[in-house]
């Protein structure tokens, strides 16, 4: 099949699929849950494959340790996987996003304006390891009324295959077998989610801005901007995830070493992980020997500006212990995201220096500042222009799932139709029906003879 049928599939599944209903809708995400739960060891021995060939790339130089770990769909003791499929039970509970009334509007008697949500349509998600992304792209989508074009990364081929596979089985009325007990209306469009397996294909689904609605990169900065750099269709998405904390003067030094150690250390290779850490002068021998005490007994590297390095020196902290896990800070530093249990950290003289900074070097996606002083929480929430602004909370926060999206499409940092980790309501967008009795634009205006427009809000 070539790209251009695959488009053209997921432009008519996109258009039946306006007239499915919720009922429906939730039914083929527990249809996919139950799929999934019965072919569960098949989905694991794929995954295996992928991890053991991931692997060896890591070892000869050739994939990123980060990138290896994301591949992994089990987890300790099946969480992950139990976590993916719980997440479908969560997405079916959300509030169904389509079909919303915002705006009433009687324009006339006999005359009515309705401001109205509906999905977006056609949906292409690239995506770079994390194979569980099949399953959450997938739901989200049919929740929200889209049909979706995936594009794996081939470090998961054989994950995202088996996975896109049974997803297409589950959404077909006529499958049966695996476990499934609900019944799908035979109006369901098989071909609501589509996987493509070449990188071919992104170049030539990329120019197909006639049938694809929406462009979703989630994975490295290349992939962002080669997305963004090659296509007309409106791009969704995030390039960095350069996350930085804040030590005000005034912060708990009990708040601090939790927020940073977790910030840093609960997911390195995350794209909400703290990058930065900048710490007020004024609290930086109170504060931040203890702060990189506890980074450092979790194996964080410390890349130090001058300050930051003096107060160490001048503190408890065993240097020799510690020699490789601290570095000079370089420029560079502090445009870089990790990935990796690193962070760098410069001290600053203010409030307004670190937003100086941030706004400077951060990539707009989530900064946090830790503070018992709400008129700086305020003052530093209100000026950043970040998709998400915390006050004494890390930054990992910052997910679809967290915020009970039930899951998400990525994270966005864009400044038009959704920011942050976008769920649901991301992949809705709004039509107006205007329900009239037979009238004309020419009817109404100001000269003799001419009607009025009520404009009242009902």
């Amino acid at each position: 099949m070539s790209v251009l049928d695959v488009a053209i599939r997921a432009r008519e599944s996109s258009n039946l699929l306006q007239i499915v209903e919720a009922s429906q809708r939730s039914a083929a995400l527990q249809r996919i849950k139950q799929i999934l739960s019965a072919q569960k060891n098949k989905i694991l021995e794929a995954n295996e494959l992928d991890m053991k060939f991931a692997k060896k790339q890591v070892e000869a130089g050739n994939l990123s340790e980060s990138l290896y770990k994301r591949l992994d769909i089990k987890g300790n003791n099946d969480e992950k996987f139990d976590t993916m499929l719980k997440g479908i039970d969560e997405v079916d509970a959300l509030e169904d996003p389509v079909g919303k009334i915002t705006l009433s509007r009687k324009l006339d008697e006999g005359l009515s304006l309705y401001k109205v949500t509906c999905p977006v349509g056609v949906l292409l998600v690239i995506f770079e390891a994390r194979p569980e992304v099949v399953v959450n792209i997938s739901c989200l989508a049919i929740k929200s009324g889209n049909a979706a074009i995936l594009k794996g990364g081939k470090e998961a081929s054989h994950t995202n295959r088996i996975l896109a596979s049974l997803i297409s089985e589950a959404v077909d009325p006529q499958t049966s077998g695996y476990g499934l007990t609900i019944p799908l209306s035979p109006e369901f469009p098989i071909n609501t989610i589509q996987l493509v397996e070449t990188r071919e294909s992104i170049h030539e689904l990329l120019k197909l801005d006639r049938y694809i609605d929406m462009a979703i990169p989630r994975g490295s900065n290349d992939l962002v901007r080669y997305v963004q750099n090659n296509t007309r269709i409106p791009v969704l998405g995030h390039a960095d995830g350069l996350c930085s904390i804040f030590l005000d003067e005034s912060c708990d030094l009990d708040k601090a070493i939790h927020i940073v150690v977790d910030a840093k250390t609960d997911y390195p290779a995350a794209c909400n992980s703290v990058e930065t850490c900048l710490v007020h002068e004024k609290c930086l021998d109170r504060v931040f020997p203890k702060v990189a005490q506890n980074l450092l007994e979790h194996g964080v590297k410390l890349h130090l500006d001058k300050h930051s390095k003096h107060s160490l020196h001048n503190s408890d902290i065993d240097f020799h212990k510690y020699k490789d896990l601290i570095v000079d800070a370089t420029a560079e530093d502090y445009k870089t995201e990790y990935n990796s249990l690193d962070l760098a950290v410069k001290v600053v003289s203010s409030i307004n220096e670190a937003i100086s900074h941030i706004g400077e070097y951060g990539s707009k996606h989530t900064d946090c500042i830790v503070t018992e002083n709400k008129e700086n929480a305020e003052l530093f929430m209100k000026i950043l222009d970040s998709a998400g602004v915390f006050w004494n909370a890390s930054t990992r926060f910052a997910d679809g799932f967290r915020y009970g999206f039930g899951a998400e499409v990525g994270v966005s940092t864009n400044k038009t139709h959704a920011r942050g980790p976008v769920g649901l309501e991301g992949l809705t967008i709004y039509k107006y029906k205007l329900i009239g009795n037979g009238q004309g634009a020419g009817d109404y205006g100001l000269a003799a003879g001419k009607k009025s427009y009520l404009h009242q809000d009902f």
